[in-house]
């Protein structure tokens, strides 16, 4: 997303360190990482450091943004929602198809053209990117976790607990609305926690959850 604000912290780094050093055994062209998390729990900031550090070993990453898959537009969200009720907030909301054709094309190393919101202006820009020589795709956001991913991460953080990142980055609660949006999103978010491969505490440390992926057993 155009005109994030990444709160990159050591504790950011320490998980990222911890994540790549499990990934060095991995020996596919393509992997797919999904890091999924409550408002303001830090995934913007792992993804970006894990892909830095990825860069460093000589091994490439590009990141995609769950927040750039909404079916409804930014400028048009609340107004949806408040119509069709605090429940419909959650994974129907994603243009799933849409997300996993594109992480198809990166399996297939293709070019492809993918929605990226300007946060400055709420509108939805396009960008043109290129697979090819790309090994690890990092798909993050609040429920990247139902996307087709070989490695699940969840940070086990809950939107209470992060109130900071909230106020820095815009994303407190400010009226009863956006409560009752975050205490939804919370719910559908930690419904998703059981598909975890790995599970990043609340100090940042990286751990097995009870269901592992065959890379990981």
């Amino acid at each position: 997303m155009l005109g994030d604000i990444l709160l990159i912290t050591d504790k950011h780094r320490k998980a990222a360190a911890q994540i790549v050093e499990r990934l060095s055994d991995i020996r596919t062209d393509k992997f797919v990482i999904a890091i999924g998390g409550e408002s303001g729990a830090g995934k913007s900031g792992l993804a970006h450091v894990i892909a830095r550090r990825l860069k460093d070993k000589g091994e490439l990453a590009k990141i995609l943004h769950i927040d750039n898959y909404y079916k409804v537009p930014p400028q048009e969200r609340t107004a949806w929602r408040k119509q069709h009720g605090i429940e419909s907030i959650g994974l129907s909301e994603i243009d799933w198809d849409l997300l996993n054709r594109h992480i198809a094309e990166f399996r297939e190393s293709r070019e492809a053209t993918l929605p990226c919101i300007d946060l400055l202006t709420d509108q939805i820009d396009k960008l043109i990117t290129n697979f090819e020589g790309i090994k690890y795709l990092i798909v993050e956001g609040l429920y990247p976790l139902k996307a087709e991913a070989d490695l699940r991460i969840f940070i086990d953080l809950t939107y209470h607990e992060t109130k900071e990142a909230q106020i820095v980055r815009g994303k407190e609660p400010q009226n009863e609305w956006r409560s009752r949006v975050l205490e939804r999103e919370h719910v559908v978010v930690q419904s998703l926690r059981p598909l975890a491969d790995l599970l990043v505490t609340k100090d940042f440390d990286v751990v097995e959850a009870n269901q592992s992926s065959p890379e990981f057993p």
